[in-house]
């Protein structure tokens, strides 16, 4: 059997994307100007500062009063690694693409999830309105230990049933939900936010969230990349509350 691995990450790449804040100017200046829109500005460096200022405007403008469907007009897809409990989330979200990888068809890695030390273990509050507290030390170790246990029985039991002739759709029952898994997610910038909005935790924000910490960890690392792809529409998105449009 192949040696089990724990982590406590994720990882999100960005593998693919068409998306600038020129995309957005397009698409909302096709409504006044018509043809004319595509020799709007490009953002590619030549642009004035009065273009920028203009195209930032319009941008804030357009995320202000909640105009959506120009932020619709551009595409990113990530690559994410974690735990399936993670995805089960990211699923709630029916505003994306996801391709997943099939235990069906493949044997499923011993890669699984353990919480790090850092990570807050208490629930404390009522719901939708929980705070999430450190544990103790004992505890923490009671989470690592039990977890990594559970793990390792699992999986040896899935290799049974596989050494067995049992189907991989089959065998695959018995694993956790902290065995990591992998998927495409594809989504445009407004959905996106959407999602930034409900699965980070800013201060400041018209409406609060309270993520689950490992689905944040996930968000976190897509809004890295769309902050460098689409530094204008960022900006205004925080501006603005992290409000989706």
């Amino acid at each position: 059997m192949a040696e089990i691995e724990f982590r406590s990450d994720v990882t999100v790449e960005l593998v693919r994307s068409s998306a600038h804040d020129s995309d957005v100017l397009f698409a909302a200046r096709v409504s006044t100007q018509g043809e004319q829109s595509l020799e709007g500005s490009r953002l590619d460096g030549t642009d004035t500062d009065v273009d920028v200022k203009r195209d930032r405007g319009l941008i804030n403008y357009l995320m202000r009063d909640r105009h959506g469907s120009p932020f619709e007009h551009n595409s990113m897809t990530f690559y994410v690694q974690a735990p399936i409990f993670v995805f089960r989330e990211f699923m709630r979200h029916r505003i994306a693409s996801y391709n997943e990888e099939s235990g069906r068809y493949r044997e499923l890695r011993p890669v699984f999830y353990v919480p790090a030390s850092d990570r807050n273990l208490l629930q404390v509050g009522k719901p939708g309105a929980y705070d999430f507290l450190p544990g103790t030390a004992e505890q923490t170790a009671l989470v690592e230990q039990q977890t990594r246990d559970v793990s390792r029985q699992a999986y040896t039991a899935y290799q049974r049933m596989l050494e067995a002739g049992v189907a991989r759709e089959v065998a695959r029952i018995v694993l956790p939900l902290n065995i990591y898994s992998s998927m495409y997610v594809t989504m445009n910038a407004r959905a996106l936010m959407n999602f930034l909005s409900l699965r980070t935790r800013r201060d400041g924000t018209h409406f609060p969230s309270f993520p689950q910490r490992e689905i944040e960890m996930c968000a976190e690392q897509m809004e890295k990349h769309f902050a460098e792809l689409m530094p204008l529409t960022y900006g205004a998105f925080n501006k603005n509350g992290r409000v989706a449009p």
